[in-house]
């Protein structure tokens, strides 16, 4: 199956079943269909190879949707970059990628015009607004720019003949490098589609699912709930961001919501509102949760704000999409745990010789094989060989994550930490997490983060970064003593800094790199 079809199947199945709302647009399945073949059509007119890439960059719109879905049908892969990215490091995926087309709107045309000098692929600018697109900048521009309507004006509604096969590479998503560059790591169509049926099984999704999405379309848990609603026959509902939360809540209830993608971030504002006890949530099935766990404190309010809606608890990485979830029925009971490998999925903890461990309780470097692991990244053979290594079976390759993990005598498993963030406090090594979670536990903070800095004394020593709730105040020696009551005084933070909010990411995760 190729990642197209999520689209043209359910085009044939509900095609006046309404697939995307946006502010006040309403499509159904059959008009994307049409629209992405008509754009899919205008990337053949200009020549769009098989495997070509399609770069997309604007905020998370209709436009977005049918670009992915035009650009999979061509039969090129499609990028999808954060809206929020300025030029250098745009300059830097456009290039490293050899992008041909850039879907893109009048916002961002600085930023691609100062990029543009060095990105001898690029061939073709399409502007979804660029009847309103009239700037110096435009003006001085080496590529031909083309008007998204009259793309789509001009060509026809027919699916192209398919060009790919299911090994084929579908996407290539950016994410953070150790270098200060993105890497991009490389999806076939494959790797997405077993990701995608792994994720509708456990979360039981149907076509009465009904799933708002506030989250990028660059970040793979943001692209997700388009590709899994468009497969499953559901309805996304998109709002571009958190910035109005009562909003967002009158959403919910307005349109029936029954899937609630969350990160932290997001919970952390929901904590905040004080007139959430006036709303009631009839139809909300799930919660679901990845980017970073959830604190034990801050899923008893989950289920406090949302009685009758599952929490689902669930951790992954770029690239394989997804590694496990914690049944609901699960989280009272261990809200720690990540729980076990998603449904197709073999996971297993190695050693630093790479040697499996059976012990339960044991840290080591959480390994994953499936059909859901990425091909590689892009033009980085030294580092897919680090993340790609043999398995257990003859001429197979399998995932090492980074992370640190341990699981219990059930099976269960529990986020450590980043192999790299272990933090090494007078020879022994901490785990910020757990430190974390302690923090957590304290009645008036609402966000905590811990890093290491150095100590003359100690080489390093702990630091914590707090954000309390509106209105409370917490003296840092009480911080501290709290933690002394509940772990090793090693572990407890030398260093605590308060203040009224930590910095995100553009995925809403704590941004631990802006801590200083």
């Amino acid at each position: 199956m190729l990642v197209n079809e999520f689209l043209e199947n359910s085009a044939d199945r509900f095609p006046d079943k309404i697939a995307i709302i946006s502010d006040d647009r309403r499509l159904t399945f059959l008009q994307i269909e049409h629209l992405a073949n008509r754009l899919a059509n205008a990337f053949l007119y200009l020549r769009l190879q098989r495997q070509e890439r399609v770069a997309i960059y604007l905020e998370p719109s209709i436009e977005a949707i049918i670009s992915i879905f035009a650009s999979l049908k061509a039969g090129g892969i499609f990028v999808v970059i954060n809206p929020q990215i300025k030029s250098k490091k745009l300059e830097y995926i456009l290039n490293d990628c050899q992008v041909k087309i850039l879907v893109s709107d009048s916002h961002h045309v600085r930023e691609i015009c100062d990029s543009q000098k060095a990105c001898s692929n690029l061939h073709y600018l399409i502007l979804t607004d660029y009847e309103v697109m009239q700037t110096k900048e435009s003006k001085k521009s080496i590529m031909k720019i083309l008007s998204y309507k009259q793309a789509l004006d001009r060509n026809r509604a027919s699916r192209p003949p398919k060009r790919c096969i299911d090994i084929d590479l579908a996407s290539l998503i950016y994410t953070s490098g150790s270098t200060g560059f993105p890497k991009g790591v490389m999806l076939t169509h494959l790797n997405t589609v077993t990701a995608a049926n792994s994720i509708i099984e456990y979360l039981e999704n149907t076509p009465e699912d009904i799933i708002i999405d506030l989250l990028l379309l660059s970040f793979d848990y943001g692209l997700y709930q388009v590709l899994m609603a468009f497969k499953f026959g559901g309805t996304v509902i998109q709002e571009q961001s958190f910035i109005y939360p009562y909003r967002v809540i009158e959403l919910l209830v307005k349109e029936k919501v029954t899937g609630f993608p969350i990160v932290p971030a997001i919970a952390a504002v929901l904590f905040n509102m004080k007139k959430m006890k006036n709303y009631s949530f009839p139809h909300l099935r799930y919660i679901s949760n990845t980017g970073q766990a959830l604190p034990p404190k801050h899923i008893a309010q989950l289920q406090e704000i949302f009685p009758g809606a599952k929490i689902y608890s669930m951790y992954g990485l770029t690239e394989c999409k997804r590694v496990s979830y914690l049944p609901p029925d699960e989280i009272s009971r261990r809200p720690t745990s990540v729980g076990k490998a998603i449904p197709n999925t073999e996971v297993y903890i190695v050693d630093e010789a790479g040697k499996k461990i059976n012990e339960p309780d044991q840290i080591g470097e959480l390994v994953v094989r499936g059909a859901h692991v990425m091909k590689g990244y892009w033009n980085l053979p030294e580092l897919t060989e680090q993340a790609l290594r043999p398995g257990p079976l003859p001429d197979e390759k399998v995932l090492y994550t980074g992370d640190l993990f341990k699981m219990d005598s059930e099976g269960f498993l529990y986020f450590v930490s980043r192999k790299d963030d272990m933090i090494k406090v007078g020879g022994a090594l901490v785990s910020p997490k757990e430190v974390e979670n302690v923090l957590y536990e304290i009645k008036d903070v609402q966000e905590a983060a811990v890093i290491g800095v150095k100590d003359e004394i100690m080489g390093q020593a702990l630091k914590a970064f707090v954000a309390l709730k509106d209105g409370a105040s917490l003296k840092k020696q009480d911080i501290q003593k709290y933690c002394a009551r509940r772990i090793e005084n090693f572990m407890v933070p030398k260093y605590i800094e308060v203040r009224k909010e930590l910095p995100k990411s553009s995925h809403g995760k704590i941004s631990k790199h802006d801590l200083n």
